[in-house]
């Protein structure tokens, strides 16, 4: 067995390990509270209910029809609550789930953990990049856990791929590329309205929160990805995976500049945030990222990530393959316009014999390929979560990796809207202003 294959199996035996599915002692049960509970708050709580450590036992949500269908998921067991301070209420309650649209996180978050509860919050954290130092802080003063949930770190693909990095298997890595591709309505978060959605079946008033006052409308409200008001479009939904990812694979913490540009070219009903975008972003530890997304073309090249180093390179996508590099100098058509005399001097030279000509009959090393393996991520995810709540030591994810991440997203957005290059100010933790 291979070192890198006995690495990816070894991770992935730690996240089972981190996933248990065998019964609990009852000290060791853990009750969430779910507030919010729409299409990925559902694959949330399908993760959940793999650890029988855990139990949904609350539900909130602004439409009736979502409260009844994750009541009927837990065969009854949760109770539904008209807002989530109700929820938050309740002293049995030992973690909650924030699965809102973004301009909600932070609020509900912090007084979350005023509550003491322990959070986890579906990414990005904040809808604002400020929010992330006001989260940081609550969850320090009340020594509460804080998750974020963007689950594909959990994989045991990028475990093996972080060891890869770290071992220095792939050379300097100068360059990363990462894309999200999509062509359909539903990817472009056009979804389908409920028929018996009305104002007598959805909570406007506790939608909205703080965000500006509007009339009722059903799009808004169930395709909330496509507006401002609620969220930040590609980048928050989307790039804050891929700015996530590669934090935890690269050991950076923040991109110190960042150009995007981002249109509304086809996805124009129900929507005003952009369907294209394009980012670079350049980080101090030595390496540059480009970020891609359309929601008009699913064609992309192998992998949604690929880590390009002198040495090799890695592609993330459905498993992890490694691609070793075969540079080899030729400086032959060079070399040929020179006298001869110099020419055969050239080749005689004992490092020009190994670095070219010996090299170029070396043969060429083969890609290594990890398929997916190990527990589903999100399920994974929660694992390190409960692992947490029950030991209190806080998995990588926290509340500042999790500020880092979404404010990579918020940076991008603030490019675009400016049409200006934006910054990070590493002092201030936050968004050179």
């Amino acid at each position: 067995m291979s070192v890198t294959r006995r690495n990816f199996l070894q991770a992935g035996a730690v996240l089972a390990a981190a996933s248990p599915l065998s019964q609990p002692a009852p000290s060791d049960r853990i009750t969430v509270g779910m507030i919010g509970a729409g299409a990925r708050a559902t694959e949330l709580m399908h993760a959940i209910q793999q650890h029988p450590q855990a139990e949904i036992v609350a539900v909130v949500d602004a439409y009736k029809g979502r409260v009844q269908r994750a009541i009927e998921r837990t065969n009854g067991r949760a109770k539904p609550y008209k807002t989530y301070q109700e929820l938050l209420a309740r002293k049995d309650i030992d973690a909650v789930v924030v699965a809102t649209p973004d301009h909600w996180h932070k609020p509900i978050i912090v007084e979350a953990l005023r509550a003491g509860k322990d959070v986890y919050t579906e990414k990005p954290m904040t809808y604002r990049s400020a929010e992330g130092p006001e989260i940081i802080a609550a969850a320090r003063s009340t020594e509460r856990i804080v998750q974020v949930g963007s689950q594909p770190i959990s994989s045991a693909g990028q475990q093996a791929a972080k060891e890869w990095i770290r071992s220095g298997r792939l050379g300097q890595v100068t360059m990363i590329r990462a894309m999200y591709n999509r062509n359909t309505a539903s990817g472009a978060w056009i979804y389908p309205i409920p028929p018996d959605a009305s104002p007598q079946t959805v909570d406007w008033e506790m939608f909205l929160g703080s965000a500006p006052k509007r009339p009722f409308s059903l799009e808004r409200f169930f395709r909330w990805r496509c507006y401002s008001d609620y969220s930040g479009g590609i980048a928050t939904d989307l790039f804050v995976h891929l700015c996530t990812s590669i934090h935890f694979l690269m050991d950076a913490t923040m991109p110190s500049r960042v150009m995007a540009m981002g249109e509304l070219y086809r996805w124009k009903e129900s929507r005003e945030v952009p369907d294209t975008m394009n980012a670079i972003l350049e980080y101090p530890e030595g390496f540059v990222v480009n970020l891609s997304s359309s929601f008009n073309n699913e064609l992309a090249s192998e992998g949604g990530l690929q880590i390009l180093g002198t040495e090799g390179s890695i592609v993330v996508g459905d498993g992890v393959t490694f691609y070793p590099e075969h540079a080899v100098e030729d400086n032959r058509w060079i070399v040929e316009s020179w006298p001869k005399a110099l020419e055969d001097a050239y080749y005689r030279d004992p490092k020009v014999i190994a670095s070219e000509v010996q090299a170029r009959h070396r043969p060429k090393g083969k890609p290594e390929r990890l398929p997916s393996e190990g527990p589903d991520s999100t399920v994974a995810h929660f694992g390190h979560f409960f692992d947490s709540i029950r030991t209190r030591k806080p998995y990588w994810e926290d509340a500042t990796a999790g500020h880092h991440a979404a404010a990579c997203a918020h940076l991008v957005n603030l490019s675009v809207g400016e049409r200006r290059m934006a910054e990070w100010d590493f002092g201030k933790d936050d968004i050179r202003v």
